[in-house]
C-alpha cells in the first residue's frame, strides 16, 4: 500500500511466490526495505481475489508451531481480544486509550494500515520503529524454513501477528490490544487465552467466506471465545444473538451484552464545548462511569464506547486500576484515523472506511449529525468481494452526486464502470466514472460550492490512499 516515506512503497505479491511454493525466500534481511521485500514475498489474502476458509489455509497449528519456535511470547501477555464486523477498530482504539490515560503501557495489534504498514503494532500509540520492525521480521525468516520444507509455507497475517506478540512481550507491555482480522475462529490471533473476549456489531460481510447468513458469521466470530474467560457483546440481530450465546455455552463461558445484561445507557446532545456529541453511562458492581462524552463521531460509536467501558470493568479483577477521572481523560485522547476524518477544508473533504452496507448507513447517518452541509458528493470505490448491491443501495439513499473510482492499492478493486452499471439498476441519480482517486477528486473539486461536501470511501484501500494524497499536498 501507498505509505508516507519512500522506504515503505513497496507492493505485496498476489501470485504464488518462491515462499509459496514452498521454497525459502532469497531475500536477505539487512534493513527495513529488505525486510518489507521478504514479507511481501509471502502470501497475504487481504490482497489475494480468492481465498479458501478452510483449516488448510488459516491453520492455528502453523501459528502455534510458529510461536513456539519464538519462544510463545503471547503466553506473557495479558490480552483483550476483539473480533467482529463493524466496530472493532473502534472499541480497540477507546480500550487502548483508556488503558492508557490510567497510566498503563498498551500494546496495539490492528488491520489493516492505511498509509504505514507499521500502523498495525503500536505502543501507547507510537508504531514500533524501522529498525525494531526489521529485527522482528528476520527473527521470523530465521525460523521459516521448516514451514517452507513442509509446504506450508507462512502467510504475511501470520508472521504480522507473531511480530506483534514478539515486540509487545520484549517491550514487556501491561496488556495488549489484538484485533482479529478476518472471522474469528481460524484467525491466526485466536491462538491466544486473553482476559476477556469481546464481539463488536455484526453484519453481512466476507459472506462468501464466512458465511451468507448473521447467524453463521456469529459463529465464526464467537469461536474467539475462550472457556472461563468472559465475553462482551452488544445488542445483535435476534437470531445472531442467539448463536453467540450458544456458542458461549458450548465454550464454557459467560456472554453478557451491555444494555441487557449491564446497565448501559446514552443520549445525544449538543454544547459550544463539544457540539454535537453522545454521552454514556455504564454501571456494574465494581464500576461506575457517568456521561462520559465518545470521543468518535457518530450514534454508533456510543454502543462501541459502551463496550469498551465494559472491557474494562472485565479488568478489574486481573488488578487493573481504572477511576474515572482517568478513564475520562484517556477516552477524551482516543484517536482513529481514518473513520469521518476531515483530511481537507477547502472544499471540505472527509474520508472514512466504511466497507460494507451497515458502516455506510451509520457513516451517512453521522454526518447528518454532526457535519453541516448543501450537497454531499460521494467518491466511492469498493472491493468485489464485498456486498455490492447492498453498499449502492446506501450510497443511493445518502449521496446527492456521486463519483465511482478504485484504489490503485486494491487488487480486487471493482471497475469503476462495472459499479456504474450496477447502481443504474438501483437508482435514476446521475453518476460519474473515474479511473483513479486523484482523476475523482479533480471531479468532484469541479462539482462542489463552498458549502458541499466531499466523501470519500467504501474501502480503507480508498480511504488511504486519499490520506495520503491530501497529506503530500499539504507538504507541497
Amino acid at each position: 500500500m501507498p505509505t508516507r516515506t519512500s522506504i515503505t512503497k513497496l507492493k505485496p505479491k498476489t501470485k504464488p511466490s518462491a515462499a509459496s511454493a514452498g521454497q525459502p525466500s532469497k531475500v536477505k534481511i539487512t534493513n527495513y526495505t529488505s525486510a518489507l521485500k521478504w514479507l511481501y514475498d509471502h502470501n497475504d489474502h487481504e490482497q489475494m481475489r480468492m481465498v479458501k476458509y478452510d483449516s488448510p489455509t488459516f491453520n492455528l497449528d502453523r501459528m502455534r508451531r510458529l510461536l513456539e519456535l519464538l519462544g510463545n511470547p503471547h503466553e506473557q501477555l495479558k490480552i483483550v481480544h476483539v473480533a467482529g464486523t463493524k466496530g472493532k477498530g473502534s472499541v480497540c482504539a477507546m480500550v487502548a486509550s483508556m488503558l492508557r490515560g490510567c497510566g498503563y503501557t498498551v500494546g496495539l495489534y490492528s488491520s489493516p494500515h492505511l498509509m504505514d504498514l507499521r500502523e498495525r503494532i503500536t505502543i501507547n500509540d507510537h508504531m514500533v520503529p524501522y529498525a525494531d520492525c526489521a529485527n522482528l521480521f528476520k527473527k521470523i525468516a530465521s525460523i521459516e524454513g521448516e514451514f517452507n520444507e513442509a509446504g506450508k509455507p507462512l502467510t504475511f497475517f501470520e508472521i504480522m501477528t507473531a511480530a506483534s506478540f514478539l515486540y509487545f512481550a520484549e517491550q514487556a507491555v501491561d496488556v495488549a490490544v489484538l484485533e482479529t482480522g478476518l472471522g474469528g475462529r481460524l484467525d491466526c490471533t485466536n491462538v491466544v487465552t486473553p482476559l476477556v473476549s469481546v464481539i463488536t456489531a455484526l453484519s453481512l460481510d466476507h459472506t462468501h467466506l464466512l458465511g451468507k447468513t448473521l447467524p453463521e458469521i456469529a459463529r465464526e466470530k464467537a469461536g474467539i471465545f475462550k472457556s472461563g474467560v468472559p465475553a462482551l457483546t452488544i445488542p445483535q440481530d435476534k437470531a445472531a444473538l442467539e448463536t453467540l450465546k450458544e456458542v458461549a455455552e458450548e465454550t464454557g463461558t459467560t456472554l453478557q451484552v451491555t444494555g441487557k445484561d449491564i446497565d448501559f445507557s446514552y443520549r445525544f446532545e449538543s454544547n459550544r464545548e463539544l457540539g454535537p456529541h453522545t454521552r454514556v453511562c455504564l454501571t456494574t458492581d465494581a464500576s461506575r462511569f457517568e456521561h462520559l462524552p465518545v470521543p468518535l463521531k457518530g450514534e454508533h460509536q456510543a454502543p462501541n464506547c459502551g463496550l469498551a467501558l465494559a472491557v474494562l470493568d472485565k479488568l478489574k479483577p486481573h488488578g487493573f486500576n481504572v477511576p474515572e477521572n482517568k478513564v475520562m481523560v484517556g477516552l477524551a485522547a482516543t484517536q482513529l484515523a481514518g473513520r469521518m476524518e476531515t483530511v481537507h477544508e477547502r472544499p471540505r473533504v472527509i474520508i472514512d472506511g466504511a466497507h460494507n452496507a451497515a458502516s455506510i448507513t451509520a457513516l451517512t447517518r453521522s454526518l447528518g449529525a454532526h457535519v453541516t452541509y448543501d450537497s454531499l458528493v460521494m467518491i466511492f470505490g469498493c472491493g468485489q468481494d464485498k456486498d455490492i448491491t447492498g453498499m449502492l443501495k446506501q450510497v443511493a439513499l445518502g449521496a446527492d452526486k456521486i463519483i465511482f473510482t478504485k484504489a490503485k492499492g486494491n487488487p480486487r478493486a471493482e471497475e469503476p464502470d462495472d459499479l456504474a452499471r450496477r447502481f443504474a439498476d438501483l437508482s435514476g441519480k446521475m453518476v460519474q466514472t473515474a479511473n483513479s482517486l486523484e482523476e475523482s477528486l479533480k471531479l468532484a473539486g469541479r462539482a462542489v460550492s463552498r458549502e458541499d461536501l466531499i466523501v470519500v470511501t467504501g474501502s480503507f484501500y480508498l480511504a488511504g490512499e486519499a490520506r495520503k494524497y491530501f497529506i503530500e499536498k499539504a507538504k507541497r
